[in-house]
């Protein structure tokens, strides 16, 4: 259990709490056990350790964050290959396995992190009656 009574009175904006992967609850704990890149596996916590929130709110609750997550690599795929067509790359036959490449690695390099705000972006926005409760405690 994370202890911290200056935390108690601090108003934790809603933006800080998703770029750090926190509890939308109440936006304290960590959602998540790990960095989002690194050696370890990229695991996700259970419960809050702050407000015992359980994330996986029913069976089959993250099924819906393959579907978030399918919409950032989308939109992530569109920007690299403007960007690559803007810098001189020309869409044409010839190059057409340089953007394959492009876009396989782009998919690659995104992974851990669709991965992870997928989830957190349907624990904040997408999942109804899941308020912040600043004073929430176990």
């Amino acid at each position: 259990m994370e202890t911290n009574h200056k935390t108690k009175d601090l108003h934790i904006s809603q933006w800080s709490a998703v770029v750090n992967a926190k509890c939308p609850r109440c936006r304290i704990g960590n959602a998540f056990q790990g960095p989002t890149y690194g050696f370890k596996s990229n695991k996700m916590n259970e419960f809050c350790p702050h407000c015992n929130l359980k994330f996986e709110r029913e069976p089959g609750y993250f099924y819906v964050a393959m579907f978030v997550s399918y919409a950032f690599n989308v939109a992530q795929m569109i920007t690299v290959s403007v960007a690559a067509y803007i810098f001189g790359l020309k869409l044409d036959y010839d190059n057409l396995w340089y953007f394959i490449l492009i876009l396989s690695l782009t998919t690659l390099l995104f992974s851990p992190f669709n991965y992870r705000y997928s989830r957190i972006a349907l624990l904040f926005w997408l999942s109804p009656g899941l308020n912040y409760e600043p004073n929430r405690n176990k």
